[in-house]
Order: structure tokens, then sequence, then C-alpha cells
């Protein structure tokens, strides 16, 4: 039989809709809340279950009573989430994997979209994000107040747009959904294993109150955390691969191991776009632009709070006032190394390439090795508060109006000695010849001499390079008003609800800052090494360095690295290289005050309407939900951009871009427009009373990132050889649009047991895409193969020298023409040609397909207190990355296969469970640093274990253990083939021991 729900008292609709907060949380929630209060009218007793089996009962409750396809998680107690990371506990959801961020997880792909195509909302509001995105990083957000997670896969007319892949609600406590005194509070230590300058174990401590008043009429929620982790970063890095870079070298230096044909010419195996944009065969061969690694010893503080105050005014009416906040301040401090390869050329030595073109070999002379030290001190700071009002009109009619502001502001200038981030770079030109060798084991490894006949720098040869200071502070603000009615109306037909709204949702965010370069030119106005003492540099040995990584053959030589004082660093550099000594050159951290302010404005307003319906046919019944809802949307930017004046030659790799008037600003306002409808359609049937058939069609966007639609132009301040790029934003771009079909098929054979199989397909237009244009721009020139660098390469050449950059710029020099203020190389207007720029610009290229298959089975074993869940879901599509092209493509970041699997113990007071969450190799995005053929980034499967085990002392105390990432899975990325590699990272298991109190629950 179909269950009978309890009928609404007035009271229990105002309690429900308030509870929606707009009427945007599913109806079913609606339904169980005025079901909950009846009972309680009526003396029925309630038993509600706690802990692992209640959270995975209530939760699939929520899956089957619900409209179309969606998931959801419930806390297992007041205060107690399934995970400590609200991230963590979403991929345990069928179709949503993570990425990661610092070993944690930060952002969520669902059914392969990636973060920026999943919106979340907290009860049901737009939150300010962070950065010129949309995405939302979880790691920012407590879970201890947190009571639902709802993920919503499909369609519906009364949530608000822009999940194309899902739309995710947090739902937090409110106190007369739960009436009475309740609390729970926490406390534990945290080590982090990775940990080596901080503290080896940390503080969390969170509490949650609840209580009602003046007979339930009144009542007040808070709750609180303060979370603290200490550890390190291990990590290994290329920049980019360089395509084809011009290389003089030897035929004997040479092993190519690409195939051949009869005549041993290279076999074009590549395909490269001509002028015309027809893809032609070519050959390709890559090379790394650097390799360098980090050591980062990072300290993150997180505290959260939330006030919520509920008061039943009359029996109608319920006002809802609550406040949120968060804030996050996260530490930096790191020692880097390597060297640069970027400038190729005749600097090139020898190499070797594998079959498919990767140097797996490259030996090089000149520009230098370098040790840099960084520091960074981030907050993101986010508060919100919200104002609602529930009123019963009549036992069928109910309204809700919800006004919310939500204000997000991200600083990474926070360094109380520094007011910037830094990054001081020392070292040394005088490099005899390194090598890169990449033949065997997980990471690539370096080989370096010096001209003192070594491997290794003496700490006297160590001098001034160059240092960047950045600060890049930015605001993201959310104005939103919500109007929901409701009405059940008694007409028969099956009609059983009409769900009516409109809401206003303004969005705008700014952010400024930029980087200042100080003693740019590096090395070629001398090292200034005797400024700094020996003793200022301490070795580091590197023998356990990313020891869960294989180095193959060859391992880092020479196997060391410098770190030293960046406070005494700068404070030198300030003291010794001064304007007298270095003219405009100084050393100076200077000022943020003069870059660009880029801003932008989004107004949205939107109309929806749904409608239930329910119907017996031949004995089967059957629901269905139609809707529609109607979108408008304004976009301002008003855009500053500083005006390229020219580019001039500092000599090395170091090419620097002059802006006009000292870096002037020249202000335009963009505008765009849109409109949509949005028709969704969801049928269930209950084909028996276990099994639940369900088939969705519907219309879902994702608008299009907020920085993508910034209208400014910005040309690279440090254009280096084949990296002259720039971009510019697009404010009419159209939002990624999705027509979508779904059905799935679910068996409910027991107490939270359940397992559940869906198909799903996904046709997306308008999608959006970044698109490179080459384009020169009046009076601005370039020296490299202009006249002065043409002649100098022909005389070096004729004395038989090798032709470095290096060694071209002292020719240039030495002619004394076209040189300016510490020898920099100025362009010529009269031999020179002007600079070929490659701009980036977002575009709507177009229509992509997405589909896949999702199970899912949970199953509780009687009583024996066991119980165990598994997930899954295969994803394809036509928006996959080809190697081969070596052009930009549409492709989908985050399209990946994942799997999740989960086995509990719950009795006799003991609660343990065991998660493995596994995600297949998946492309993170295109495009690499001072590269024009896009290409990937590929990120390696991902499996990790965790562990919980918790103990019921009495009905009130437990104690508790945690173990993360129990096998020391390590992360690690590449470009269009393995042997291309650009990041490995390691961190580390963490533990935590603590204790939870609770009262009430």
């Amino acid at each position: 039989m179909k269950p009978t729900l309890f009928n609404k008292s007035q009271v229990a609709i105002a309690v429900s809709v308030v509870l929606t907060a707009g009427l945007l949380l599913p109806a079913q929630a609606q339904d169980a809340a005025a079901a909950e209060q009846e009972a309680k009218d009526v003396n029925v007793e309630i038993i509600q279950i706690k802990g692992i089996r209640g959270s995975l009962a209530r939760s699939m409750d929520m899956k089957r009573d619900g409209s179309g396809v969606m998931d959801a998680i419930s806390a297992e107690e007041m205060g107690k989430f399934p995970d400590t990371n609200l991230a963590e506990s979403l991929q345990r959801i069928t179709g949503v994997s993570v990425s990661r961020a610092n070993g944690e997880g930060s952002q969520i792909t669902v059914r392969g979209f990636g973060p920026d195509f999943n919106l979340v909302t907290l009860n049901g509001r737009q939150m300010a994000g962070t950065g010129f995105s949309r995405s939302f990083n979880f790691e920012n957000l407590s879970s201890e107040g947190v009571s639902a997670l709802e993920v919503y896969k499909t369609a519906r007319a009364d949530v608000p747009t822009g999940g194309l892949g899902a739309t995710v609600n947090i739902v937090t406590a409110k106190p007369l959904q739960n009436p009475g005194e309740r609390y729970s509070f926490m406390a534990k230590g945290l080590h982090d294993s990775s940990n080596k300058a901080g503290d080896d174990v940390t503080p969390e401590l969170a509490g949650i109150y609840s209580n009602t008043f003046m007979d339930e009429r009144f009542g007040v929620t808070a709750n609180f955390s303060f979370h603290r982790r200490d550890f390190q970063r291990q990590s290994a890095n290329v920049r980019s691969w360089q395509l084809n870079p011009d290389l003089s070298v030897d035929a004997s230096n040479i092993v190519d191991g690409r195939p051949v044909d009869a005549t041993g010419a290279v076999i074009p195996r590549f395909w490269k776009p001509d002028d015309d944009g027809v893809l032609q065969p070519v050959t390709a061969a890559f090379f790394p632009q650097e390799i360098s690694f980090a050591r980062e010893d990072i300290q993150r503080e997180r505290t959260n709070g939330q006030v919520t105050l509920q008061f039943a005014a009359t029996d109608n009416v319920i006002l809802t006032l609550d406040h949120t906040i968060s804030n996050a301040v996260t530490g930096n401090n790191s020692l880097s190394w390597g060297v640069w390869n970027g400038s190729f050329g005749g600097n090139a030595n020898a190499y070797e390439l594998d079959e498919n073109g990767t140097a797996i070999y490259y030996n090089s002379s000149g520009d230098d090795g370098s040790f840099t030290g960084f520091r960074e001190t981030t907050e993101v700071d986010s508060k919100a508060t919200g104002f609602n009002v529930a009123w019963a009109f009549s036992e069928a009619l109910s309204f809700s109006f919800d006004a919310h502001k939500s204000k997000t502001t991200t600083d990474n200038g926070l360094d109380k000695g520094l007011g910037a981030q830094a990054r001081v770079i020392l070292g040394s030109a005088a490099l005899s010849s390194k090598e890169y060798f990449f033949r065997d084991g997980d990471v690539p490894g370096y080989n370096i001499k010096w001209q003192n006949g070594s491997n290794e720098l003496n700490p006297n040869e160590i001098g001034s390079n160059f240092s960047i200071f950045t600060r890049t502070p930015g605001e993201s603000e959310v104005t939103q008003y919500q109007f929901g009615g409701e009405w059940l109306p008694e007409l028969g037909y099956g009609l059983a609800a009409v769900s009516f709204g409109a809401a206003y949702t303004k969005q705008s965010l700014s952010g400024s800052g930029g980087s200042n370069n100080a003693n740019a030119p590096g090395f070629n106005n001398g090292t200034f090494a005797e400024i700094f003492p020996d003793s200022m540099f301490t070795r580091v040995d590197l023998s356990s360095f990313l020891d869960e990584f294989s180095f193959g053959s060859g391992a880092v030589s020479p196997g060391y690295a410098y770190t030293f004082n960046i406070d005494e660093a700068i404070t030198r550099q300030l003291a010794a290289l001064t304007e007298d000594v270095l003219g405009s050159d100084a050393y100076e951290i200077g000022t943020f005050d003069s870059f660009p302010v880029n801003r932008i404005e989004e107004e949205t307003v939107s109309l929806y309407v749904s409608s239930e319906w329910e119907f017996e046919v031949k004995g089967y019944y059957v629901d269905v939900n139609l809707g529609l809802r109607y979108e408008e949307t304004d976009i301002l930017s008003p855009a500053q951009s500083r005006v390229a004046e020219s580019v001039y030659w500092a000599g090395g790799s170091e090419w620097i871009t002059q802006f006009a008037g000292g870096g002037e600003f020249v202000e335009i306002d963009f505008t765009g427009n849109y409109d949509l409808l949005l028709p969704m359609f969801d049928l269930k049937v209950d084909i028996t009373d276990n099994w639940v058939g369900r088939f969705s069609a519907g219309k879902t966007i994702t608008r299009p990132g907020l920085g993508q639609m910034l209208g400014n132009l910005s040309l690279t301040p440090s254009p280096k050889i084949r990296a002259r790029s720039g971009s510019r934003g697009n404010p009419n771009l159209k939002p990624f649009q999705s027509t979508n079909l779904d059905l799935s098929l679910e068996y409910y054979y027991g107490d939270a047991s359940y397992a559940a199989i869906g198909l799903f397909w996904k046709d997306v237009d308008d999608w959006i895409d970044n698109s490179q244009i080459t384009t020169t721009f009046e009076g601005m020139y370039d020296v490299y193969q202009g006249q002065r660098w043409n002649n100098a390469v022909a005389a070096i050449e004729a004395r038989g020298e090798q032709v470095t950059d290096g060694a071209i710029y002292n020719e240039i020099v030495a002619n004394g023409v076209g040189l300016g203020e510490n020898n920099r190389v100025l362009p010529d207007p009269n031999t020179d040609p002007l600079i070929a720029w490659t701009i980036n610009s977002p575009e709507n290229v177009g229509k992509r397909r997405v589909n896949g298959l999702e199970f899912a089975v949970q199953h509780v074993f009687g009583d024996s207190g066991f119980g165990t869940g598994i997930n899954a879901t295969l994803v394809d599509g036509d928006v996959e990355y080809d190697n081969f092209v070596l052009d930009r493509q549409a492709i989908l970041p985050g399209l990946s296969n994942s799997a999740n699997w989960q086995v509990f113990y719950e009795k006799h007071g003991w609660s343990v469970k065991l998660t493995a969450a596994w995600r297949d190799e998946y492309l993170a995005g295109q495009g690499q640093p001072d590269t024009t053929d896009a290409p990937p980034n590929y990120v390696e499967e991902y499996l990790q274990w965790d562990l919980s085990v918790n103990y019921e002392l009495n009905d009130n105390l437990t104690v508790f253990f945690e173990g993360i990432n129990l096998t020391n899975e390590t992360e690690r990325s590449f470009g269009r083939f393995e042997r291309q590699f650009l990041s490995a990272a390691q961190y580390g298991p963490r533990y935590a021991i603590g204790v939870r109190y609770a009262m009430g629950n």
C-alpha cells in the first residue's frame, strides 16, 4: 500500500515552510516535519534511530520519497556528521567524487561535471564564493552544525539554477524542528604524520546547543567549531612542456625514439590546424621548461559559527533569523629549488626522445639554478545573514519570504611583516651544464654542474636573482530575495500541490592587486653574492625527500638544497640594491594600490511554477511533477586595463612588458544579457511496495565563470620567447544549457537497505571554451628575431661558439645599439618585427554530450550490527581530450569513473566504519604556462582509505579515533603522456583521538 501522511495542522504547515528556507528544500522534508509535529500533537511516541544505521535509513527515505533523482546524507545525531569534511561526506553519494587541496576534500565533481558545474546552497540560499569562480570550497565550512546534505541531480523548478551537474543544498539545524534542550560538545587532538615544523598535535573543538522556550514558540540553536592543522607538503613540479622548440644540437648527441618510415623520416603522428583551421599531420617533440621541488610547511586554522533564532509569532506565522560566519587562515612557509630549461635554442647540448616525442633526457647550458623562499598568509572570511517569514494563510495555502546577504573577502597579504605574498629567489647563473632525466621511476631527476667544477654551489656563490611580491585581495557579495507559495487544492483530478515563486539575486565580485618584481633583471646586474653571509644559508639534506615515490636509477643530484631566512634576505637586498646602485631596477617591495580593480555585477530575476500530481493507474501509484522556471540575467563589467607600451629584453630569459605612464588604466563598461526558459518533468511509479521506477526530463544550466566574463584585456608582464600571451573576458557569454534524461530503478527491501541503478544522458548546448587568436598591437616591437638578434646569431656562429641566449644578449650589448638603463635591449621600430601575441578568449563553441550509469547497494545485516554500502558511476561522452591534436579542444574537466565503499559495525556501544573512495584518472584541464598548443593536465587515479572508531562509555559520553588516508596515498599529474610529468605530492596519514559529550539527542 502507498503510505498515508498525517493531515497538516496550521503550525505544522508553518514549520514545514520555514524549514524549506523559501520553499527550496524537498517536499518530503515538509511532509516529514508536518508528520512529526502532528504525531506530537496526538501523543504518538517517536523513536529516533541514531548512529550510522539511523543516518543511512533517513538518507534512504529522503531518496525514496523525493521527486526526481536525488541523494542525501543525514547527520548520525546532532553535532555528528559522518565525516569531519563535508566534501569527504559527499563523495559517499553515488556519482560524486572529490578533488583535493592539501590532502583534504575541497571541491566536488558530480556525474563527471567539475566544481564550476555544481551549485552549492546553504538552506536554499546562494552563497558568496571565493575568487572569480562559482565553485565552493567545502574545506572552509565545518560539519558540526549541518543536519543534512541534499544532492539534486535532476531539474527542479523551485531550486535556484546553476547546477548542471547537481545542486547541493547544505541544511543546518533549526530549533523548532526538534523542540527541547539538546547539546553536543566535541574535542579532539589531531596528529598529521607529515608535520615537521609545526605542533605534533593540534586541537579541534566544536559544539552545538539547541533549546526551545515559551511553550516551544521560541527557539535558539548555536554552533561553533575551531580546527587547526599543521602539516608539510612535499612536491615535485614541471612547469610546462614546450612543443618543438628550435634547438641546435649535433646529431651525434640526439637519441630519437619516434617511429620512422622507410626513408628514416619521423612519421607524423600528431595533428595541428593550419591557417585555415584544418588539421594537418605534423611531427612533435616535447621538452620540459624546468623542474623544481618544494617543501612547504603549512598551518591552517578554521573557525565556524552559526546562530539561528526562531519565533512562532502566531499559530500561523514563524519568523527565523540566522547568522553564519566562517573564517579560514592559511600560512605557508616553503622552500623550493630547481633549474630552468626554458630558453632552449642554442643552450641545448643533447637530448633523448621516447616513442611519443617526449624528452626523457635533456642536457643544456646557460640560464640559472636557484633556491626560492616563499611565504604567504591568506585569509578567507565569510559572513551571511538571513531572515525568513513563513505564513500559513490557511490549511490549503502558505507563503514564505526569505531575504539574505552573504559576503566573502579573500586576502593573501595578511603576513604581518610584509603585507604581501613573498617569493625570494636566490641562486647563481654560474652553470656549466644541467641534465633532466626521466627514463624510469615515478618522478624525474636532475643533475647539475657548476663552474666551480662540482655539483654543489657554495654558500658564498649564492647571489640575488629577483623577488616577486604579490597581493590580490578580492570580495564577493550576494544579495537575494525569494518569495514562494504553496497551494494544496482539493480539486480532484490528481492535482496534489502547486508551488510558485519569484526571486531576485544580485552577485558582485571585485578583485585587485598584482605582482611587483624586485630587481627584475636578475643576474645581468651582477649576483651581489657579497651581501649575503654564509651563515644566512642552511644546507638541507634531501635523502628522505618524497620517499613515497621512486626517482628511478638517477635520483636527485646533488641531493641538497639551501634554506634561508626570508626576512633577512629581503632586508639585506633592500639595504644594498638601492636606486644609487641599480637605478629604476632598485630592489623594492612596492605598493599594490596602482593595480586595476576588476569588477563584475550579475543580476537575475526568476519566476517559477511547479505542480505535483498523484494518480492510480491500473493498481500502480504514479506521482508526476511538472514545472517551469524563467530567468533573466544582466551582466555589467567595468574593466580597467593597463596600456602596454613596449617589451624590452633584460637579459637571459627575462623579458619585461613596459606599461604606459607607469601603469595607468583605461576603464570601459562591458555589458551582457540573456534569458532562459527551463522546463522539467518527473515521473515516479511505485511498481510494488518495494520497487520504485523513475523517469525525469528537464533543462539545467551552468552559468559562465565570473572570471570569464570580465571585460578587460591583460597582457603578460613577463613575455618570454614563445610565451607572448594575453587574455580577455567575454561578458556576452551564454550559460551552458543541458537537456537531461534520467531513468532509474530502485529496490527498497529492508530497514536502511536498498539497491538502485540509473542511466543518464546530458546534451549540452552553448558549450564554453577558450579560443586562441594571434594578433599584433600597433607600436609593440619584438627584439627576438629582429635585425640585431639575427646579426648577433650570425656573429657567434662565425666564431664557432655556442649560440645561447646569454651569448646573443652579450653580443647585442657589446655592439651598443639600442640599449637602455642597466643594458636593457630596447625594441627598434625600424628593424624589429611586431610582437605576435596569442590571446585567449572564452566563447560559446557548440554542443557536447555526456552519458553514464550509476548503481548503489546499501545493506544492513539484520540485527548483527554489520552493514555495508557500495556505489559506482561510469561516465562517457564526446568531451574527451585527444592527446595527438595540438590545439585547444572542447573538454569536460573532471570527467571520470568513481566508486565508494564502506563497511561498518555498530552494536554494544561500538561504532566502527571503514571507507574507501576511488576516483579514476581524469583530465583536470588544458593549457600550461607559456604554451600555445593547449596541452592537457591529467590527474592519476586515487584511492583513499579512512577509518573511524567510536565507543560509548555511557549514554552521553563517547570516545573516538579517526584515521585519514591510512595508506598514505599520493597525488600525481602529467601532460599528454605519462612521461610528461607535471607534479607529484605527498602528505602522510592523519590521526585523531577525541571525546564527544551529548545530551538530548
